[in-house]
């Protein structure tokens, strides 16, 4: 936690959370660490760090780890393998208590890179804000950046749990369960289009530029999110993950992603 002079909180600003989730063997824990890193530079309030895993070894101790929380539903607390897929786990995010966290929570993916400032971020009224999926146009919304109150979607999870499997059938994966639930109930918002930008989208150049040009940050930018391929490391030294695909090694990711 991030605190003022003699471990006091700056005056007239609430402690917020931020919030990941780490499970199986995809991220270590030094993507953990550079996460936790990468918002102490960039967020001027004071906050709470949790990362929720069930394998804390080679997190750092200033990180606050908890346990991936029961809910109560037996593929999730059973950890069955169909919930490490398509980020199933994630919605144990939303579990009503969520430990002791009450407030405002942003929750950040582990593959993302920071590279301006997150406190505008909290300052979102709506009771749920997200990324608006670049390649839909159904509202579905892009989990990797998600403002919520702890606690407070508890209903989601329920959903689930008395509606399975036929709750899941309809989706391909939590972002589209989660957002599409939320939206139903007419509580979803979106972050402004510049701030959450796709590293291959709206970084890497186009077409035969690729070649020639490296990535770049785009305007207006705060968070890169890197889904797919390349992740980050992959991205500093330029390998694209995909036989179609150029990279040339990106010096700024290797800047900010530390």
């Amino acid at each position: 936690m991030r605190t003022g002079p003699s471990g006091q909180e700056p005056a007239g600003k609430t402690r917020v959370n931020v919030l990941c989730i780490k499970w199986g063997t995809k991220y270590g824990s030094d993507y953990v660490n550079r996460l936790h890193r990468m918002v102490g530079r960039h967020l001027s309030r004071p906050f709470r760090f949790v990362c929720l895993t069930d394998e804390a070894e080679g997190i750092d101790p200033a990180i606050e780890t908890k346990t991936i929380p029961a809910v109560g539903f037996g593929p999730f607390d059973q950890r069955e393998p169909w919930v490490f897929q398509h980020g199933w786990l994630k919605l144990t995010c939303l579990a009503d208590p969520l430990h002791d966290l009450v407030g405002k929570t942003l929750f950040l993916d582990l593959d993302i890179v920071i590279v301006d400032a997150l406190d505008p971020f909290f300052d979102q009224q709506a009771p749920f804000t997200v990324i608006k999926e670049w390649d839909k146009r159904d509202g579905t919304g892009n989990t990797s950046v998600f403002l919520f109150e702890a606690g407070a979607h508890g209903d989601a999870l329920d959903y689930l749990k008395s509606g399975y499997p036929s709750a899941v059938k309809r989706v391909r994966n939590e972002q589209e369960f989660m957002t599409g639930f939320i939206r139903d109930q007419g509580r979803l918002s979106y972050w402004p289009e510049t701030w959450c930008r796709s590293f291959k989208r709206h970084c890497m150049q186009s077409g035969l530029a690729s070649w020639f040009r490296p990535p770049e940050i785009p305007t207006g930018a705060r968070i890169i999110i890197f889904h797919g391929k390349p992740n980050p490391p992959d991205a500093i030294q330029g390998i694209s993950g995909k036989w179609y695909r150029r990279v040339l090694p990106t010096p700024w990711v290797d800047q900010h992603w530390r």
